[in-house]
């Protein structure tokens, strides 16, 4: 089912809408989908769609925990070491992650996310990785762009798999309707 956003409510009510209705979007593309079509690169630069759910769940790690000082977990720690020497580490999926590992740990990121916004003051302001000085509204706002750009990226990698198109689930008719 469609989520919509809201065109009334708070700010960050608004802004968490927009953020999770793409969040959504990215877990259903990869539905119906095995191993090895999540897994196949698709692209030159071994884009893949496992690899770009696990890039999503470590930039919500980083962006709303790290960034505001919130816990993380040891997979976090361990890509922040792999920076220096493979920038692109995030993306790639290891021969020893599986699909439910990887699926999980966006689940897992989502929620510390969730807790982060929850939590936080749109006002509130943390350092990025850069060094930069970001409030919650700056980070939300660039996560929806974030995220819906990536949604935008698996929708087209799921069209060169299967041929499935769409920016979320078809709308269910109530039974009896």
């Amino acid at each position: 089912m469609i989520r919509t956003v809201p065109s009334t409510g708070s700010e960050k009510e608004i802004l968490y809408s927009a953020l999770d209705r793409h969040r959504d979007v990215v877990r259903w593309k990869l539905e119906g989908l095995d191993d090895e079509q999540l897994r196949r690169p698709m692209t030159p630069s071994g884009t893949s769609m496992l690899g770009l759910l696990k890039h999503l769940a470590a930039v919500e790690y980083g962006w709303f925990c790290q960034t505001f000082g919130r816990p993380t977990e040891a997979r976090i720690d361990a890509l922040d070491a792999r920076y220096e020497t493979d920038p692109d580490a995030d993306l790639r999926v290891e021969p020893e992650e599986s699909t439910a590992d990887l699926l999980a740990f966006y689940a897992r990121a989502r929620t510390a996310a969730d807790l982060a916004i929850q939590e936080t003051d749109l006002d509130t302001t943390g350092t990025s990785w850069a060094g930069r000085t970001v409030s919650m509204r700056w980070v939300l706002v660039h996560m929806v762009e974030e995220v819906a750009r990536h949604a935008g990226h698996l929708d087209i990698l799921r069209e060169l798999i299967d041929g499935a198109t769409g920016d979320h689930p078809e709308i269910q008719a109530p039974a009896g309707s």
